[in-house]
């Protein structure tokens, strides 16, 4: 549980630090046009912090890190959204700066992606194997009934 914690916060930090990034670099370099940098704040407290909080009360309520895939859901799903997000930076620290962006942060981006798709179908494999059977609740409830 712990682990999932200090995801959740470090993501929140980041998040902040983030834009504050935006909104500084916007405004020394009296940038007023759209980049990904505008969005990179958002994307982090919500795929990441707010994910990861979501998780955690999952954890508490099903105990997901017993399940086999939840380390490589945890750090699959990690490594997919720092590539994303650090590719987002990059990217619109490119563009406030006056650069164009070549298509290979594109396709880095894209495999950013498909590394938190993964990621998220190891969550949700290993989530369904985690959550009690119909019957066993049943019987659970029958159980307790007598």
């Amino acid at each position: 549980m712990r682990k999932i914690y200090v995801a959740a916060h470090v993501y929140m930090i980041l998040g902040l630090i983030s834009g504050l990034y935006y909104r500084e670099l916007t405004k020394a370099k009296d940038f007023t046009g759209d980049s990904q940098l505008s969005v990179v704040h958002t994307h982090i407290l919500a795929l990441g912090m707010l994910f990861f909080l979501i998780v955690l009360a999952l954890e508490k309520l099903f105990t997901l890190s017993d399940g086999k895939l939840f380390t490589a859901f945890f750090w699959v799903y990690n490594a997919g959204l720092a590539l994303t997000v650090g590719m987002m930076l990059l990217r619109g620290t490119m563009v406030v700066l006056g650069h164009q962006p070549g298509a290979a942060l594109d396709g880095i981006s894209g495999l950013g992606h498909v590394t938190i798709t993964l990621g998220l179908i190891f969550f949700f494999i290993n989530l369904g194997k985690c959550l009690p059977a119909k019957a066993e609740t049943e019987a659970g409830k029958l159980e307790e009934a007598k």
